[in-house]
């Protein structure tokens, strides 16, 4: 019985080995679902259940081999020049198309805020008045 709980410490004290050692030379960018220090904590605290959530839930995802031959690694999109771009989208009132397309109605518009700017100038005459 003894040899048999010296085996589980042994392979407890070999998966915390190869944890710790895989959890502190992984990038710090690579490294999923929690920080490294979180991990590094979990492994330790936790042994052997943080050990084996590190292998499954936070070690670096492998590349994967897709079926057209190519490689892709997680997190290695589009180079940030390559990225495509799309054209920002415009406001109603800078966009010269749909401005365009309000033809008579723009007029009218174009009435109601001048009759406004008005309105306001008339206001702000009559404020000193009433001080």
């Amino acid at each position: 019985m003894i040899r048999l709980y010296s085996l589980f410490v042994l392979i407890d004290l070999a998966l915390l080995v190869v944890a710790l050692i895989s959890c502190l030379s992984a990038e710090e960018f690579e490294i999923r679902a929690l920080p490294r220090i979180a991990w590094v904590f979990l492994i330790l605290l936790f042994s052997p259940i943080g050990a084996i959530a590190w292998f499954v839930a936070g070690r670096p995802a492998r590349p994967v081999r897709l079926s057209n031959g190519t490689t892709w690694r997680p997190g290695s999109g589009f180079p940030e020049q390559e990225r495509p771009r799309r054209a920002a989208p415009l406001a109603p009132d800078d966009d010269p198309e749909f401005l365009k397309s309000l033809g008579p109605d723009r007029t009218e518009l174009q009435r109601w805020e001048a009759d406004l700017r008005r309105r306001e100038e008339e206001l702000r005459r009559q404020e000193p008045k009433e001080q």
